[in-house]
């Protein structure tokens, strides 16, 4: 049986809807691209905000748990942050309870430009207090909020004060976790260019 011509003919795309449906797809990757970059820098600053707020957490309980001080100590320049709690038996110190966490690629401990902090926490704007050795001298670098066995922050008098936070930036946003005297944790957003922190 001989077909006809028109059935037998080999169908395919010419060189114009090719180039035309390029042209498509290249215009769907320009405009998805930077919103796919843009959402995975906010997911990774969020998680890293949120770790530091859980630490935090984690600090005030394990005071409470174990009837001593407890710290988030977070290292500035390391970009790191982990638990320690106080140990009265032995020899007396600060023990690491918890391994470092490492904040994501192009996130840093920073407010940036920032000159306001958020409402009702600090007077001024500004990292934690530096950590303590176990001889009571500062260590150079670092930022900790420390709690009593109560859950209640305190300086290194052993005092109530309402100076601790924690802040950190992209440069597309700067989060801030903050505690309360009364030891309320909270999480902070803010636009990198002017203070205009809204609770998390």
């Amino acid at each position: 049986m001989i077909l006809p011509d028109r059935l037998s003919a080999t169908h395919g795309f010419t060189l114009l809807e090719l180039l035309f449906v390029a042209l498509i797809v290249g215009t769907v990757a320009a405009i998805a691209i930077p919103m796919a970059s843009n959402t995975i820098g906010y997911a990774r600053l969020s998680g890293d905000a949120r770790s530091v707020t859980n630490d935090v957490a984690v600090a005030k309980m394990r005071a409470a748990a174990d009837f001593t001080r407890a710290r988030l100590y977070v290292d500035l320049a390391g970009n790191s942050h982990h638990v320690d709690s106080y140990v009265k038996t032995g020899t007396p110190g600060w023990v690491a309870r918890t391994g470092p966490t490492y904040l994501s690629e192009g996130v840093s401990f920073s407010y940036g430009s920032l000159a306001t902090p958020p409402a009702n926490t600090q007077g001024t704007i500004g990292q934690a207090p530096a950590c303590l050795d176990n001889s009571g001298n500062a260590i150079a670098n670092t930022a900790c909020i420390v709690f009593n066995s109560r859950g209640t922050p305190i300086d290194s008098s052993g005092a109530a004060t309402t100076t601790d936070a924690v802040y950190l930036t992209d440069r597309t946003a700067v989060y801030g976790a903050t505690v309360l005297v009364s030891g309320m944790i909270q999480l902070w957003r803010s636009n990198p260019a002017s203070a205009s922190w809204a609770k998390q």
